[in-house]
C-alpha cells in the first residue's frame, strides 16, 4: 500500500501547486518545482515521531498537515503540507516506520540532558 498526494492550497483544498508526495512502505519522497525540480527522500526507519495538525480552514476542506520528525541530517522535520487523507497517511507512516525499524533492528533513542565531557572529566574516566 502507498499514497500519492499533492500539496494543496488551503482555499477549497485545490491542488494548484507543483509539489507531489509519495508515501510508500520504504520511504517518503517529496518532489517540488516546475522548472527546477527538487526531489527529497526520507527512509521510513529514520522517522521517529509523526504529528498531524489541522487548522479550521484545513478541517473545512478536509485536508491536514503532517510533520515527521526524523533522524535525517538533511530533513530533521519533514512536512507534508495540506494533503487529503491526512489521518490515514499519518497512521500509515507510524505503522510502517515502526516496521521498518524492526526489520533493520534499529533503535531510536533520545539523549535527554546530555552534556559534553570536558578535558578534566575525560582524564578522570581514562
Amino acid at each position: 500500500m502507498s499514497f500519492n498526494e499533492r500539496k494543496r492550497i488551503k482555499f477549497l483544498g485545490l491542488p494548484f501547486t507543483f509539489t507531489k508526495y509519495f508515501v510508500g512502505e520504504e520511504k517518503i519522497t517529496i518532489t517540488a518545482g516546475f522548472l527546477n525540480i527538487t526531489v527529497d527522500d526520507a527512509y521510513m526507519y529514520k522517522i521517529q515521531d509523526v504529528r498531524l495538525t489541522r487548522s479550521l480552514s484545513e478541517r473545512m476542506f478536509k485536508i491536514g498537515t503532517i510533520t515527521c520528525y526524523t533522524g535525517d541530517t538533511t530533513h530533521p522535520e519533514l512536512v507534508l503540507w495540506h494533503i487529503r487523507n491526512s489521518g490515514e497517511i499519518k497512521d500509515f507512516i507510524m505503522q510502517y516506520s515502526e516496521e521498518a525499524r524492526r526489520k533493520r533492528r534499529s533503535l531510536h533513542t533520545l539523549n535527554i540532558d546530555a552534556e559534553e565531557l570536558d578535558d578534566q572529566e575525560l582524564e578522570i574516566i581514562n
